[in-house]
């Protein structure tokens, strides 16, 4: 094996995620054969935990059903290294057997009757007990003696907000914590489950502190234990769990992600953005490797399974795209449906073509969308969905739709961007710490912008009301309205009352072109923009009303579907804008159009978010894109060369449907920031060959014909 670090060398993974028959039938020479037509250099394979596929010593390791006498622990492990194929070794640590139970009830999770948590036959461990603190640093010890994987990761750690545990090691513990008892429900209306999450995400980060403390022991600095990631802004996952990226951010050598396909939310740029965030939280040099379903995975399940090639292809593409390391995911060792081993291979092949230009790069983005895990939980209460990501959403649509590359910033991290943004966006984010609000105070006072929505900054960092609202004072906003709305949803909303529909509204444009805002751009020929919001009532006398809130009226019968004489304006501002003492500017959305965008995609919503982002940037952007189609670009600079993205997903969001061909596009012309740099041509590492660039005032500029899949473009 090498001597470069693992996490250094192996860019391209598989995982192989075995089930009990495997340990009977499985032929560990066909995935020799695998890796080699992948191009694979790290796969990621069952060991222990759950289920053992190895003999263990350890008493209390269940192992698989059919394993008998046989190791294929042992014959994965010896087939990899031969092949100069990392191993990590995968477990799965949140359940256990009845055996284990009865010998150590202290060591799982319980209810409030005192009766232990049950999935199925197996029984839940708990975080706080010997389980974690003995019986798996064992088993890790005798995977790491015997086998000597490059790292273990392990699966389910995450926990749940709505498994809440009252053994008697959580109890003591929590009562050290806060001095208070643990909520008997999840309830936010009580301090103390508020503090119990806080809480919670406290353990896991010690025990992800602990266990790599534990197999970096065992195993040497370069042995790595790695908990799987479930992305805050992945719908089908909840968005509490019980851990905080953002307080992981020591551990920067490599991660993994479990984000397999897309959604009925989500469309394939969620892929690009996750690595934009997770890249942003741990560096541009981590090694983000992410599980991405071989089977038919949309709105069925189908394991066993192939799916329609170009969806897996398009769902690869756009991880790489945003930085992220191809795992190619399968259940079980060996498939009856064969098609499933064939859908990644010329993806892996690409990548392995390109991996000079996929590494060692930076993003190129001036543009932060903020996000944090105590707004997700605390702001986003029962809703998460409704009050945080939507809003986030709506942004980040918005922007790929007009080609405006952002970056996803944590709000602990706004300080270490600072130098590299020139705006920040905040939807709706309700709950900051006070350290979150002075960074952004600093932020503006050296001069630049930003874009707020909704609530933001209404809430302290257990969602509670503030009674100094330092954002609204530093932009001269005076906020009338003082609670924080629960969004309303229009499927929430039932024929029958239509005609009292409350969030029937619009906004009011300035009549004389002459006195409307650039934020406006585009909407020439119409008084009216439709918002079907919700809004905060609020005043500025320094900043510009840029449209005016026209009061909801009924939508049924159609007969009453009009404003009233006195009702077609208001002095209500929807959106203010203007410039801020410092130097920047600032824009304020007190309706919720960024959660109506990332809902419904209104297209005049999405334009106005877009129009005040390139407003508030004085439209300073690094590249532009003009053409037909959806079109998701991200820019990147590495030494010498600026390299770009073009994944075209055209057409290819449709839902349930699953991709099975692509929509060219073009001609696409675009244009990149170079400045001094002399660049010539342009390599088109897709369809191959080169185009010519003209130069001018510090702009690249090239027109590609056709784009089909996707396109990368290399200026050195």
């Amino acid at each position: 094996m090498s001597n470069i670090p693992w996490y250094k060398r192996a860019r391209r993974w598989n995982q192989a995620n075995l089930t009990e028959n495997d340990a009977r039938d499985l032929d560990v020479s066909f995935w020799r054969e695998f890796w080699r037509k992948n191009h694979i250099q790290g796969t990621i394979v069952n060991a222990g935990g759950t289920v053992a596929y190895f003999p263990s010593d350890n008493p209390y390791q269940y192992r698989a059903k059919f394993l008998g006498d046989r190791d294929l622990l042992r014959e994965f492990v010896d087939a990899a290294h031969e092949e100069n194929v990392a191993v990590m070794a995968r477990m799965d640590i949140n359940q256990a057997t009845e055996e284990l139970f009865n010998a150590h009830p202290d060591w799982f999770t319980r209810g409030l009757d005192g009766n232990p948590y049950k999935m199925g036959s197996r029984y839940i461990t708990c975080i706080n007990g010997g389980y974690y603190k003995e019986q798996i640093p064992a088993v890790m010890r005798e995977i790491i003696e015997k086998y000597r994987p490059e790292a273990l990761g392990d699966n389910s750690w995450t926990g749940s907000s709505s498994l809440i545990c009252y053994c008697d090691n959580c109890k003591r513990m929590f009562k050290e914590y806060c001095g208070m008892d643990i909520p008997v429900k999840a309830d936010f209306d009580d301090r103390a489950y508020r503090l119990w999450l806080q809480w919670s995400l406290k353990r896991r980060t010690e025990t992800w502190i602990y266990f790599n403390k534990v197999v970096e022991e065992i195993g040497g600095e370069d042995c790595l234990w790695i908990g799987m990631l479930h992305p805050e802004f992945y719908p089908i996952v909840p968005l509490r769990t019980l851990y905080d990226e953002a307080q992981l951010t020591g551990y920067r050598k490599a991660h993994m992600v479990d984000m397999q396909s897309r959604t009925a939310i989500n469309g394939f740029e969620n892929n690009s953005m996750t690595g934009l965030m997770l890249h942003h939280l741990f560096g541009e040099d981590s090694l983000i490797i992410e599980s991405m379903a071989s089977y038919a995975k949309g709105k069925y399940y189908g394991r066993k399974a192939a799916g329609p090639p170009e969806e897996m292809r398009t769902w690869m593409r756009s991880g790489i795209a945003g930085g992220i390391v191809p795992s190619p995911h399968f259940i079980g060792g060996m498939q009856d449906d064969p098609r499933m081993y064939e859908n990644c291979t010329p993806v892996m092949q690409w990548h392995k073509d390109n991996e000079q230009y996929l590494f060692d790069r930076k993003v190129i983005s001036n543009v932060g969308i903020v996000w944090s895990k105590e707004n997700l939980l605390f702001h986003g209460q029962s809703h998460p969905m409704e009050n945080c990501f939507l809003p986030f959403f709506g942004f980040m649509q918005a922007l790929i739709r007009k080609r405006i590359p952002y970056i996803p910033v944590n709000a602990f991290h706004i300080k270490q961007e600072m130098e590299k943004l020139d705006l920040l966006i905040l939807p709706d984010l309700a709950s900051m710490t006070d350290e979150q609000i002075d960074v952004v105070e600093k932020f503006v006072k050296l001069g630049k912008s930003v874009v707020i929505t909704g609530a933001t900054g209404m809430l302290d960092e257990l969602g509670y009301p503030r009674d100094d609202l330092r954002l609204d004072s530093l932009f001269g906003i005076t906020r009338l309205t003082k609670k924080v709305f629960t969004p309303i949803m229009p499927g929430q909303i039932t024929f029958s009352s239509l005609g009292e529909y409350g969030i029937h509204n619009y906004m009011r444009l300035p009549a004389l072109p002459e006195k409307r805002h650039e934020i406006l751009n585009g909407l020439d020929g119409t008084d009216i923009v439709m918002l079907y919001s919700q809004y905060y009532d609020v005043r500025a006398k320094d900043l510009e009303t840029v449209g005016s809130f026209i009061p909801p009226f009924p939508v049924y019968p159609p007969e009453f579907a009009y404003m009233d004489d006195d009702k077609k304006d208001s002095d209500t501002p929807v959106i203010l804008a203007g410039d801020t003492p410092y130097g920047g500017r600032v824009v304020y959305m007190a309706a919720d159009i960024d959660r109506r965008f990332g809902d419904s995609a209104t297209h005049d919503q999405g334009d106005l978010l877009a129009n005040a982002v390139r407003w508030a940037l004085r439209d300073n952007v690094p590249f532009r894109v003009d053409g037909p189609g959806k079109l998701d670009c991200i820019l990147y600079r590495q030494e010498n060369r600026f390299i770009m993205h073009i994944n075209n997903l055209s057409g290819l969001n449709e839902w349930p449907k699953l991709v099975e061909e692509y929509y060219p596009v073009g001609p696409v012309k675009v244009s990149i920031h170079v400045g001094d740099a002399a660049v010539s041509q342009a390599m088109l590492r897709q369809t191959g060959g080169s185009v010519p660039v003209s130069l001018k005032d510090g702009w690249a500029t090239l027109t590609l014909d056709r784009i089909e899949s996707h396109e990368m473009i290399v200026l050195e």
